[in-house]
């Protein structure tokens, strides 16, 4: 937690800032349960007061936060993830900021339902098991022609495949413009490129603390759609758009720290893998079906994750494996800083907050009851058969948002790690697209059947 000199210290550069800068608006973000960004925009005048007492609102308006006999709560702004957004009012010159706030009930008590405080609680059980949590995410993404969002199918804006360097598309300067906006808001680019399906493109992020990485998704998501409008396409995080084109991933590395030591490397094992990290991936494959609900939370996540889809269908793991849910990069092998595991199920419209809490807390679980490690899958885990899966030894994931929720209701990690509130409002607000889905009559019913 922050100290009150450093809070204070914090509180009084952004102040200066909004002054030197002549920045005319603060936008306070907070995140609801499913991850959709919220925000309200106050003048400089105003921030004063809300660093003392908090920006006050409905919560019963906002998903899964409150019911409307309880529905006053507060927007509390964090003075260190101030920054300056990348771009100013199209007409006056007149730039705006950005904070993440954290969500408190009127008593000043941390509401349960805030995802940011979710996650924060899980990395407080991480620090007093000694542990700091470190997150890279690789966030990929679909670029398309501007098409209504009314049911017609999209359409890629290029034609691009794997690496291309240059493609014929419809924002040629696109990645430039939106690594320019990222790193100017203090969110560091590892590498970027395009992708394998026609409009996919991938923009993986040099790691961070879980938290403030979680912000930094989130920022991600906001910034890309933006950069893509001023280039006259549009962006989606949509988990699987095209059904004949692989879906977007995030895929997410992985690790603990103890002080400044990698607590997952061990230069005398083979893998240079210590037992922290092979409990702690042991933790995510025992935990990977009834955390998946989580990690992959639409119904068309699941489209995604399906046989021989380049996606993770079955809990296991490799070194270098890219068919296995856990992988264990080797690009370094000797360098211990650098020793993570990447969880390869995760899609880039998942909640990141609620997802890093899940998949810390699986992980965490394993180190804590000291799991073991199953054998490493060596082949191609896609070319196998469920049966030829099981007979390994690998847990299947649900393949459908109803088979998740139905092992998630029944999971005591996912219960604690979200606490009451937001367990219970997940699996109700979930069961309710489900039907809403299921109701539905897809073009594919109809070309199929229409003539029985």
């Amino acid at each position: 937690m922050l100290t009150l000199a450093l809070m204070d210290r914090q509180k009084e550069f952004v102040l200066r800032t909004l002054e030197e800068r002549d920045i005319r608006f603060v936008r306070l973000w907070f995140t609801d349960v499913l991850g959709y960004l919220k925000s309200v925009a106050i003048a400089p005048a105003e921030l004063e007061g809300a660093f003392e007492e908090g920006i006050g609102f409905d919560g019963s308006a906002i998903e899964g936060f409150a019911r409307v006999s309880e529905a006053d709560m507060v927007a509390k702004p964090d003075p260190s993830t101030f920054q300056v957004l990348p771009w100013s009012t199209s007409k006056g010159h007149q730039h705006s900021a950005r904070m993440f706030c954290d969500i408190a009930m009127p008593d000043g008590s941390p509401s349960w339902a805030d995802p940011r405080h979710v996650l924060r609680r899980q990395l407080n059980k991480a620090g007093d098991l000694g542990f700091s949590c470190y997150v890279h995410p690789e966030i990929e993404f679909f670029l398309l022609q501007d098409t209504p969002q009314d049911g017609t199918p999209p359409i890629p804006a290029d034609t691009g495949g794997f690496f291309d360097q240059a493609v014929h598309d419809s924002a040629p300067n696109f990645r430039r413009h939106a690594i320019d906006a990222l790193e100017s808001m203090g969110i560091s680019v590892e590498f970027s490129h395009h992708e394998g399906a026609p409009g996919q493109q991938e923009i993986d992020l040099r790691y961070a603390d879980a938290l403030s990485m979680a912000d930094n998704v989130m920022t991600f998501r906001y910034l890309i759609k933006e950069v893509a409008i001023d280039e006259g396409v549009r962006a989606t995080f949509m988990p699987k758009p095209f059904p004949e084109h692989p879906g977007s991933a995030m895929h997410t590395h992985m690790s603990l720290f103890e002080g400044e030591a990698n607590a997952f490397a061990d230069p005398d094992d083979p893998n240079n893998l210590s037992e922290t990290a092979r409990a702690f991936i042991a933790g995510i494959l025992e935990h990977a079906p009834e955390i998946s609900a989580v990690t992959n939370q639409w119904v068309n996540s699941y489209k995604r994750l399906v046989h021989g889809g380049e996606a993770p269908t079955a809990a296991s793991w490799g070194r270098s494996n890219r068919s296995a849910l856990v992988r264990v990069p080797m690009y370094t092998p000797n360098k211990s800083s650098s020793r993570r595991v990447e969880i390869r199920s995760p899609d880039s419209a998942c909640n990141p907050y609620l997802t890093f809490a899940v998949l810390l807390a699986a992980g965490l679980r394993g180190v804590e009851k000291g799991y073991n490690l199953p054998p490493e899958a060596e082949d191609d885990v896609w070319a196998l058969t469920a049966a030829e899966r099981r007979a390994m030894g690998f847990k299947e994931l649900p393949t459908s948002l109803e088979d998740a929720l139905r092992v998630m209701e029944r999971s005591e990690l996912v219960a604690e790690t979200l606490g009451e509130h937001v367990f219970d409002f997940f699996l109700r607000n979930k069961r309710r697209e489900w039907a809403g889905y299921r109701a539905q009559v897809t073009p594919f019913e109809l070309k199929e059947y229409l003539g029985l």
